[in-house]
Parts: C-alpha cells; structure tokens; sequence
C-alpha cells in the first residue's frame, strides 16, 4: 500500500513538472501564455506561491486517480495509450470544472487555448502513467 501512495505522489510531481514545462515553453510555439498557478492563486485570493503550491497538489490528488482508480479498473495494456487516454479524460474534467467557475485561463484564440491545453493534458497524463507503471 505504502508503494502505491509514494508512487502517486511522485507519479503527480513527474505529471505536474512535464505539464509545466510545456505550458513555460507553449508561447514560444505560438500557443497562448498560460498560468495555472496564477489561474489558482488568483481565484483563491492568494499569493502566487499558494497557486504553485495548489497546482502541484492538484497534480498528486489526479495521479492518486490514475493510480488507484483508473489503472486499476481501465484495463490498457500500453503504458502510452492508458497515459494518453487518462491524460484525455484530465482535460476534460478540467474544462468541465472550469466552466462551472466560469474561468479563462488565458486570452487569445481558444482554438489554440484548446490545442495547447490540451497537449499539457496529454503530456501530464504520460508523465503520471510512465511514472506510475508496475
């Protein structure tokens, strides 16, 4: 059991590092600026170190999904299409959960803002399956 818990843990911090690398460098590939800590932070009300802070938990509460739930009861053999697929269903849940609290995570085209956000998705959720496999 303990495994499976630090497994998520760094599986999350792998996840979250990838995902930001690709946000940090996505306007350099003409994709929109994007900042989920700030994004956080600001709807929380608190400095921006809350956000990174937030952003990264956000990161291992996902990972502790895909280790514990969706690995588990979603039986893909290949460790990059279940990455793929969880990396998917991420974006999802996010632009749901965005929607309900009316957030925009950046300005520009939102074609472009899907694209790239969705490509942080993905990549996060290769770095948690890479990361979490047996």
């Amino acid at each position: 059991m303990k495994t499976n818990v630090s497994k998520s843990i760094v599986a999350g911090i792998v996840g979250t590092l990838v995902m930001t690398m690709v946000i940090l460098v996505a306007p350099y590939m003409g994709m929109p600026k994007m900042s989920p800590p700030a994004m956080v932070a600001g709807m929380l009300g608190m400095p921006m170190l809350v956000g990174w802070v937030m952003h990264f938990m956000i990161g291992i509460v996902y990972a502790f999904v895909y280790v514990y739930l969706f690995n588990p009861k979603v039986k893909i053999a290949s460790t990059l299409l279940s990455g793929l697929v969880f990396g998917f269903l991420a974006f999802v849940f996010a632009q749901i959960m965005m929607a309900i609290m009316g957030m925009s995570p950046a300005e520009g085209s939102k074609v472009m803002l899907l694209m790239a956000t969705l490509i942080g998705h993905l990549v996060f959720g290769l770095g948690v399956a890479f990361t979490a496999r047996k």
